[in-house]
């Protein structure tokens, strides 16, 4: 009697445990619209998978990263990414690499990776980087700070706002890990203020409380 109650609990929890366990998988993209028209149809949340057989160790395999990125513009910061794309034995292993330049008090300004966490190890210069929390109950946005030399590390949670500044009068130069083969970034500068179509600027004035003539000036930047 006491093992047939056994059996029962057990596989009570076997069921239980594979409910929990199936749940859509993590989009690769912004968004992935259905259709039930195969001819219009793109996959796209991921990448379609070569034979085994027929794999090689350049699928696996990418160089250049010791090349410097141009940090000739107007952010002074140039980000090398190592994503699916450059190496597609990445494909359905969560995982990216980005090298990133920066010009003396050039900057990777705010942002964030909407599929990817970021672990960011600085190898040249000094850094001074953070990201913002999500709203809290209070209405508040903690920021997380730090400056970072040859050798540190940071950790940057996914979906967060962040950035990098070189404070220094030299180049510096960090590497990342990130915990997507397409994290995905959105420069909130950028987003904001020149989307196409533009977001209308009285959205914009009301949301920043300035002068519209402040919002059409940043509209013009971008």
């Amino acid at each position: 009697m006491k093992a047939a109650h056994f059996l029962s609990v057990l596989a009570v929890l076997a069921l239980a445990t594979s409910i929990a366990s199936a749940y859509d998988p993590s989009p690769l993209q912004d968004f992935c619209v259905a259709t039930n028209d195969p001819k219009n149809a793109l996959f796209v949340n991921g990448k379609f998978c070569k034979d085994p057989k027929l794999a090689t160790a350049e699928d696996f395999f990418t160089s250049g990263l010791n090349i410097p990125g141009n940090t000739d513009n107007k952010v002074g910061s140039n980000v090398t990414a190592v994503n699916v794309d450059r190496i597609p034995g990445l494909n359905t292993l969560g995982i990216s690499l980005v090298r990133i330049d920066y010009a003396p008090y050039g900057i990777n300004p705010p942002h964030t990776h909407p599929r990817g966490t970021e672990i960011l190890v600085v190898v040249e210069g000094t850094l001074h980087v953070g990201f913002v929390t999500s709203n809290q109950p209070d209405g508040s946005n903690k920021l997380f700070t730090k400056v970072l030399n040859k050798g540190d590390v940071f950790v940057f949670p996914i979906g967060l706002i962040h950035f990098q500044f070189n404070t220094g009068h030299t180049p510096a130069v960090a590497f990342a890990g990130l915990s997507s083969q397409n994290f995905g970034v959105i420069t909130i500068a950028n987003a904001v203020f020149g989307s196409t179509p533009p977001i209308n600027a009285d959205v914009l004035t009301k949301a920043f409380q300035v002068d519209k003539n402040v919002i059409d000036y940043l509209q013009r930047q971008f």
